[in-house]
């Protein structure tokens, strides 16, 4: 069987580069004799490798020195308690913005260790924009800020960050990072799983401010402590050693393409080629209006439930697969990714023409 078009919103599409050199790699990793999945995490053949991957990000991100780059365990869900196990201080005090169920398990964990102010929520439509933030609302003394940059299931985005006024901006950005350029100068923490657009699952990546570590509270599980991690490098236990691999190998793909700056304007490319149709056809309506929608996540909908199964059917029978909507919003999603080539949202799109045409 070829290739299908996978726009499942992670684990998510791998470049074919990657996962042609890796399978080229797979049995004997340079002159090594055995695969990456085989070698000690202690060995010095592996720690070039965490340690080439770690210099990737820096450059792709443009990661100051100031700022720790972790190569940890436990998916994004976990650090909804490694934040504020780490962060919360002095006050403990916390301010959120509520875009999206992710958001809402981040905040609802958050209460566990500290007090939690929702700043606004957009719930009142189906998470289908990102609210007006009043500053008034904030809390001046919080320990930390937090939002997630892209709304994975409901297709939304900010575009223009808090001025948090010196309170550490904390965000999860599992579903953009590297998609498009983020200033992590503005931020005291960044997080994101891995299966979107840096590798497989098994690895979450975490970008933290130095000055923030160190300060974690007595409760914290060692396994739970950024400093621990910062201080060993990620490797204070075996960590996820192949799916760091799987990374590396991202990176130099996404590096020798141009860089993030240039994924970005790909990915506008192939966002506006979707959006464009969504807004034109009779049959398919966008679910997300306006300077909110993501560059990742497309959700749309037909307004008929059984119309909306037959179109996922259909569209999977022809390879375009996963594009069956999450289970709390129904209808359909396509999640354009990095390794989403232009062509397959521009197959994509040719299909959802058929299929309107048939579907009248």
């Amino acid at each position: 069987m070829e290739r299908v078009y996978n726009f499942s919103a992670g684990p998510s599409m791998l470049p074919l580069p990657v996962l042609e050199r890796a399978a080229k790699e797979m049995t004997n990793y340079g002159d090594s004799g055995m695969s990456v999945m085989e070698m000690s995490h202690r060995s010095k053949i592996y720690e070039s490798i965490i340690n080439r991957a770690e210099e990737l990000l820096r450059e792709l991100m443009n990661i100051p020195s100031s700022y720790k780059v972790l190569f940890l365990q436990g998916g994004a869900s976990s650090q909804f308690a490694m934040v504020p196990l780490n962060l919360f201080s002095k006050s403990k005090k916390c301010d959120v913005v509520l875009t999206g169920m992710w958001a809402k398990k981040a905040a609802s964990e958050f209460k566990k260790y500290g007090q939690v102010n929702v700043v606004a929520s957009s719930e009142d439509k189906t998470f289908s924009y990102i609210p007006e933030l009043d500053e008034s609302k904030f809390t001046p003394d919080a320990d930390f800020f937090h939002i997630t940059y892209n709304n994975t299931i409901y297709g939304t985005r900010f575009t223009k960050l808090p001025d948090t006024k010196g309170v550490p901006l904390v965000s999860d950005v599992s579903s953009c990072i590297l998609g498009e350029e983020i200033d992590v100068t503005k931020f005291g923490l960044l997080y994101a799983g891995a299966q979107k657009n840096m590798g497989p699952a098994g690895v979450t990546v975490v970008i933290v401010r130095e000055d923030l570590i160190g300060k974690q509270m007595d409760i914290t599980p060692t396994m739970f402590n950024y400093q621990i991690h910062a201080e060993n490098n990620s490797l204070y236990n075996t960590p996820p050693t192949y799916s760091i691999y799987i990374c590396m190998l991202v990176f130099e793909w996404l590096k020798e393409l141009g860089g993030v700056r240039e994924m970005e304007k790909i990915n506008i490319e192939k966002a506006n080629i979707l959006y464009d149709f969504l807004d034109n056809s009779k049959l398919f309506k966008p679910t997300v209006q306006g300077a909110d929608r993501s560059l990742m996540n497309v959700p749309f909908v037909t307004g008929n439930e059984e119309l909306d199964a037959k179109f996922v059917k259909e569209a999977q029978a022809c390879g375009f697969v996963n594009l069956k909507g999450h289970r709390s919003v129904g209808g359909m999603r396509a999640s354009i990714y990095n390794a989403m080539p232009v062509e397959g949202v521009k197959k994509l799109v040719e299909f959802m023409k058929k299929f309107e045409v048939e579907n009248k």
